[in-house]
């Protein structure tokens, strides 16, 4: 159960795939924002459990500042996520943001709710967010086996640096168009009139559609013949976007809805029983001023991109899983898909 660093030659810029012209963050992940870190515990027992959690820990939460810029946009609201409608209401984030499987939403809000409590020992009223996608398809999600030191080991490990990726955390049960899904991250720079600013996303990817790459279709029927053609349940996507840009609420709204749009760049379906949700949330200082609107486009520009790219990264990274009842999930096949991409002439160059 212990987190890993994944390999080298496994995201999508190891196979020359570049989503967008703007310049990524150190690492390409949501931790390139100052202060935020990423933590995954794994529950994988080799056989019926496939499944896990992953919290995204804004490190400025804390003795002197309680809460965020915050906002959250559903795009189609088949899902749980806990605690959203008070960020609708108040505009702010008020703890880590955990992501877990469906069954097990309840209980992980329940174990954030005792990490809230033990920092703040005086109060009353706390807001846990967590959000899931449906691990069912591959993990016997009616077990419930993620606990309460499950998640609080996810947000005590929480760490800056490249987070695993693919089947790992939330990720380890997922299935995203067709492949095998997981979690994924990616990041941008850009300037803007307060100076350069940092944008970051991470992805839980369990939802349907054709996987597309830079516009080419890569249809699983086509690449993986043998392929289990079964729809999993609840298909889903939790993405969770982080700034150090300084943005109030509504603006964070704004970015929330485009990360939900970035998901059509990758093939989604958008389908009846999805439940896709983003949540952005500022780290910036509280005496900054908002950017202005007009300001916003390279910001906005910014989430499509790392939103995309943190939505391949996740299947990239992901390997062949086999779970409960022998079903399999099979990873995407890199050297097909590089395949087509350079018959189709969109890889870049080699750097």
């Amino acid at each position: 159960m212990e987190q890993s660093q994944q390999g080298p030659d496994r995201r999508a810029r190891d196979l020359g795939v570049v989503v967008g012209p703007l310049p990524t963050g150190r690492h390409n992940a949501i931790t390139d924002v100052p202060g935020v870190l990423v933590g995954h515990t794994t529950v994988d027992d080799g056989r019926d459990l496939h499944t896990g959690v992953t919290a995204v820990v804004p490190s400025q939460l804390g003795p002197g500042r309680w809460s965020l810029p915050a906002a959250v946009h559903t795009g189609n609201g088949y899902g749980k996520l806990v605690g959203s409608t008070q960020v609708d209401e108040l505009g702010v984030l008020e703890s880590p943001i955990v992501l877990t499987a469906t069954l097990s939403v309840f209980r992980a809000a329940d174990a954030l709710l005792t990490y809230l409590m033990a920092g703040r020992p005086d109060g009353l009223s706390f807001n846990p967010l967590v959000g899931e996608t449906n691990d069912g398809h591959l993990s016997d999600i009616r077990r419930r086996p993620v606990t309460e030191e499950h998640v609080l080991d996810a947000i005590r490990r929480a760490a800056g640096g490249l987070p695993a990726e693919g089947c790992v955390g939330a990720g380890t049960g997922t299935s995203a168009l067709g492949y095998k899904g997981g979690v994924g991250t990616s990041s941008r720079t850009v300037r803007t009139v307060a100076g350069a600013v940092t944008v970051g996303a991470l992805t839980q990817s369990n939802f349907g559609g054709v996987l597309t790459v830079l516009g080419v279709p890569l249809p699983v029927d086509e690449l993986v013949p043998a392929a289990d053609r079964a729809e999993p349940p609840g298909n889903s996507c939790m993405i969770v976007v982080a700034t150090d840009a300084p943005l109030d609420a509504r603006q964070l709204g704004r970015l929330a809805r485009r990360a939900i749009f970035a998901m059509a760049r990758v093939g989604a379906a958008y389908q009846n029983g999805s439940g896709d949700y983003a949540i952005a949330f500022s780290t910036a200082r509280s005496d900054q001023a908002p950017l202005p609107d007009a300001d916003l486009d390279p910001v906005f520009a910014a989430v499509l991109d790392s939103v995309e790219e943190a939505l391949l990264n996740s299947l990239f990274t992901a390997t062949t899983t086999t779970g409960v009842a022998g079903r399999t999930r099979h990873a995407v096949p890199k050297e097909a898909v590089v395949r087509r991409l350079a018959a189709a002439g969109r890889l870049a160059p080699p750097a």
